[in-house]
């Protein structure tokens, strides 16, 4: 799906027609079909990278300058059926607009279309709007950063305090925040490089500038909660780990108790179990239920012995 908007005498204009998308001041092009892929690259007059290539770590690869402006290639979160995901976003920001191409339709990028619609003033400068757009995905970051924190919180409680909580569903929730949190943090390190290099190709007006070192800063900021958020999910997971393995201790002694305890019950059983002729005992009308009283207390006495040593 292709959007794109123009401002015309302070009013934000959605353009309709592909042959008047050189008016656009942003075009920014949702799930592109191969048609408007094509249009798009011929736009910017450079071919736009392959989602192999937008998923590549090295800068020079996601980050560069042209004669036609600049380009980058930078991570957003959303969510897909319920699962966080990080989506490359192509941007090419010229001096007349913005370009922005994505394979899914992100919230943020979503956000930032009714944002316009509502301030036309965000057209005026194409690295304003690009701003704009890290400012949202940045406050977006944060909030999630928050609701992490809350969610662990409650996580924490289970795993630390909760003595009827079932360990193995609290060990799938601290995987599902750290899974969230490593890729809010991939997000956070994407932005702060996106925008250093942005800031310092001094393309951008000095308010502009000064909007872009303010978002570096607030990055800044979220790391180290970010890191917090991890160093606390390793705790809760050795915490939760150390629990299961003690509860299991427990399981395992109560069978090791127990085959110490009848284990002389069945050596005895065993002795009067054999089929020889000449065993005394069985002609003893008492034999039986002396029997079951010497395997009764011989099944008691160990039980006796590890109380006395605190072993249960």
């Amino acid at each position: 799906m292709l959007y794109a908007y123009q401002l015309q005498d302070g009013v934000t204009r959605v353009i309709e027609d592909p042959e008047r998308l050189l008016e656009a001041a942003w075009i920014d092009v949702a799930e592109p079909t191969d048609a408007e892929y094509a249009l798009i690259s011929s736009l910017v007059q450079h071919e736009l990278p392959e989602d192999e290539d937008a998923d590549e770590i090295e800068a020079s690869t996601r980050t560069f300058i042209d004669e036609q402006g600049i380009h980058l290639s930078t991570l957003f979160l959303h969510r897909v059926e319920g699962r966080p995901e990080n989506t490359s976003v192509n941007v090419v920001c010229t001096r007349e607009r913005l370009v922005t191409v994505h394979d899914r339709d992100v919230p943020a990028l979503r956000l930032m279309r009714i944002r316009v619609r509502r301030r036309p003033e965000l057209l005026k400068e194409p690295i304003g709007l690009l701003a704009g757009l890290f400012e949202t995905t940045v406050l977006d970051l944060g909030d999630t950063l928050q609701a992490l924190y809350r969610d662990l919180e409650e996580t924490s409680y289970l795993v630390l305090e909760d003595k009827d909580a079932d360990l193995g569903q609290a060990l799938e929730r601290l995987a599902e925040h750290e899974n969230l949190n490593g890729k809010v943090r991939l997000c956070l390190m994407d932005a702060r490089r996106d925008l250093s290099f942005v800031w310092r190709s001094a393309q951008a007006s000095k308010p502009c500038a000064k909007r872009l070192k303010y978002l570096l800063s607030e990055i800044d900021a979220l790391l180290p909660h970010n890191n917090y958020l991890f160093e606390k999910v390793t705790f809760l997971l050795q915490a939760a780990q150390g629990f299961i393995n003690i509860e299991q201790n427990k399981i395992i002694k109560i069978f090791s108790v127990a085959a110490a305890a009848f284990l002389p019950p069945t050596l005895i059983a065993s002795i009067y179990g054999m089929n020889f002729a000449h065993m005394p005992e069985l002609g003893w009308p008492l034999g039986y239920p002396l029997s079951i009283l010497i395997m009764v207390v011989s099944a008691a006495l160990p039980v006796v012995y590890f109380k006395r040593k605190g072993w249960l």
